[in-house]
């Protein structure tokens, strides 16, 4: 059953020698399946362009996360620890090809709240771009 959550979201990249740092705090739904947590919320995007629908799934086993986002702009991303997939990523500008390799997946989700983290690399045409964190905390309303 779907149940209305506060979720926080921030992002970590590292670039090289440079990082940036992303923060975003929504309204959504989680749902808790037997295999699954499922969330689902909108990404606001710079005017005119309506927000992105996307829906983050992370298997209670921790071996897998999946970060659909439909919209003018859609993408993929499947993330699996110490597995490397290929993922379509669509920009304004085109698509891209890139390969999304899982380091650690974590998920603590009890009595309406929890925290989900997971880590991946991104490399285009076999160079690494980017390593990045994510942290996910949930909250019922």
């Amino acid at each position: 059953m779907k149940k209305n959550a506060l979720i926080k979201i921030v992002g970590k990249q590292k670039y090289g020698a440079d990082s940036d740092k992303i923060e975003m705090t929504t309204v959504g739904t989680i749902e808790e399946t037997d295999e699954s947590f499922i969330l689902r919320y909108n990404e606001e995007q710079e005017p005119p362009m309506k927000p992105l629908r996307t829906k983050l799934t992370i298997t209670k086993d921790e071996k897998r996360v999946e970060l659909l986002r439909s919209g003018a702009i859609g993408s993929l991303l499947v993330i699996e620890r110490s597995k490397r997939n290929l993922c379509n990523y669509a920009t304004g500008y085109g698509d891209i090809l890139m390969g999304i390799y899982g380091k650690n997946i974590d998920s603590e989700y009890a009595n309406g709240e929890g925290t989900f983290r997971f880590g991946y690399d991104i490399d285009v045409n076999g160079a690494l771009t980017s390593e990045n964190e994510v942290k996910v905390t949930v909250r019922i309303n």
